[in-house]
């Protein structure tokens, strides 16, 4: 039995703009095909990234051109129609063998798209499946809030590629139009709504719910500033009053570089948000410590920069030149990068005035206290304070003051950095500055390699505490009073701190 060739839509960049049905068929189908310019970079394949999973096969359909002259006897459509049927000669040999396949087209797929290159030379062999998606027209009515047409009024697609008079002519007897293709073509298209009278009343957006997207009036647009993800909108005429200008509830920005902080989490995809997946699959570049980009999945269009633990302002420096030449850089950060990593040395570099205009985003991750601690119950379920003992940034008296304090207030504490190879003393020390305040018998749990292959979970007393049995990998989550550890009927062991606390 043959497999089933689907064309998926994707709709317009945002993934959360995938239908239910589309995010179901990428998931399950056996092979995964999307088309990509030669640089490697698949604006679908991106989109599609929190629906795909280990395993499948993955077909890049690599154009041989985009707009570049070739030698082909057939010219530019003779090179093309070569690439198409290779193309679909690959997935056939999937269909062949009883594998169902994906093709990942953005927006709708028969809509302007390249999958009905696919469709048409393989709809006749084998079982066909169009998914549609929603289309950047929709998409950009939508990002600037204003109707496309109302009542009888009709509404004209247009490709940006058509010749100037026939652009023209068209924007003149239509109620809406929009344009696509715009590119190379911006300039020509600008010319025609000029000359069909209706330039003031357009609006031009560009990726269309991306986060890097931009609106704005159409005779406002700098043409060396337009990619080909971009169209001229002509909204309903109703709408004069707010076509104007851009609808006053939609952000606007220049497209360009931007750096984005991601948290993995402690340990492997399972502990990575959504958010964090989709920052991380649309990413140029991936810059971080070794160790932690080891945890993302390599992919081929991305530029990798690993470097040593220990240099985290001229990580962030090579991230922020990155993003100010253009490139959508993603930091990767182990845990939560608000938390003893890698958010404030991007911030606090990103004020030199040079990096002053580079977008730079945050995005949370899990804990190392929090996975930790969930091991066990809830050992942090009252106030608690968190400290790093490393003192390769501050000095180990102001750490010792901070642990007095914390210890005194009577706060559960979690412990970062206990111990590494050239730090082998300041755990004992700082055991036995909370036993200046903590009963022997408090609970203290330590975590290593927590959601790892090697991990390990232990409750003991704090005067049990041995800092050789601990190491970088650890974390400490030291309890207060009131903190309690019971016995389940299970058999394991439960730690939790009371949300109450006794008066007095």
């Amino acid at each position: 039995m043959t497999g089933t060739l689907y064309g998926v839509g994707l709709g317009p960049g945002d993934p959360e703009l995938v239908t239910v049905k589309a995010a179901r068929l990428i998931s399950s189908a056996a092979v995964v095909a999307y088309h990509s310019a030669r640089h490697g970079r698949s604006i679908a394949r991106g989109v599609a990234a929190p629906y795909l999973r280990e395993g499948q096969i993955e077909e890049q359909l690599v154009y041989p051109l985009t707009v570049e002259t070739t030698d082909h006897p057939g010219g530019y459509a003779g090179a093309m129609a070569d690439f198409y049927e290779a193309a679909a000669a690959r997935l056939a040999a999937h269909l062949d063998a009883g594998r169902d396949v994906v093709v990942l087209a953005e927006g709708d797929p028969l809509f302007y798209g390249s999958y009905m290159h696919m469709h048409k030379r393989l709809c006749g062999r084998y079982a066909t499946e169009v998914v549609p998606g929603v289309t950047s027209v929709s998409a950009a009515s939508a990002v600037l809030g204003v109707p496309l047409v109302e009542g009888e009024e009709v509404l004209t697609v247009l490709p940006g590629t058509l010749p100037a008079e026939a652009l023209s002519a068209r924007l003149a007897a239509t109620d809406s139009a929009a344009v696509l293709k715009l590119g190379r073509n911006f300039d020509k298209v600008r010319g025609a709504f000029e000359a069909a009278g209706k330039l003031d009343r357009a609006l031009y957006v560009e990726r269309a719910t991306w986060e890097q997207g931009r609106a704005l009036p159409l005779a406002e647009v700098d043409p060396a500033s337009v990619p080909y993800f971009s169209l001229a909108l002509l909204p309903s005429p109703v709408n004069d009053g707010v076509a104007a200008g851009v609808s006053p509830h939609v952000a606007t920005g220049s497209v360009g570089g931007s750096v984005t902080v991601v948290g993995t989490g402690p340990a492997g995809r399972p502990w990575l948000t959504p958010e964090a997946q989709e920052a991380l699959a649309v990413a140029d570049d991936l810059v971080g410590y070794t160790t932690y980009l080891a945890r993302v999945a390599p992919n081929p269009r991305q530029r990798r920069h690993a470097s040593d633990n220990q240099v985290e302002a001229e990580r962030a420096a090579f991230a922020l030149d990155l993003a100010k030449r253009g490139r959508r850089v993603a930091v990767v950060s182990s845990g939560d990068p608000g938390v003893f990593a890698m958010a404030a040395a991007v911030l606090e570099v990103a004020t030199d005035p040079q990096w002053k205009d580079v977008p730079v985003r945050v995005l949370p991750g899990l804990t190392a206290a929090q996975a930790v601690a969930s091991r066990v119950g809830a050992p942090l379920g009252h106030d608690f304070a968190t400290i790093s003992l490393s003192d390769r940034l501050k000095p180990w008296e102001v750490i010792v003051r901070r642990l007095d304090a914390v210890a005194a207030a009577d706060l559960a504490i979690a412990i970062y950095n206990p111990a590494s190879k050239s730090r082998t003393w300041q755990l004992g020390e700082a055991r036995d500055v909370l036993l200046r305040h903590r009963s022997p018998d408090t609970p203290v749990v330590i975590g290593r390699d927590v959601g790892g292959p090697q991990e390990t979970v232990r409750v003991l007393r704090l005067d049990e505490l041995d800092p050789t049995t601990v190491d970088m990998r650890c974390l400490l989550l030291i309890g207060s009073s009131q903190t309690r550890v019971v016995e389940r009927g299970d058999g394991s062991t439960a730690v939790f701190t009371p949300r109450t606390y006794p008066a007095g």
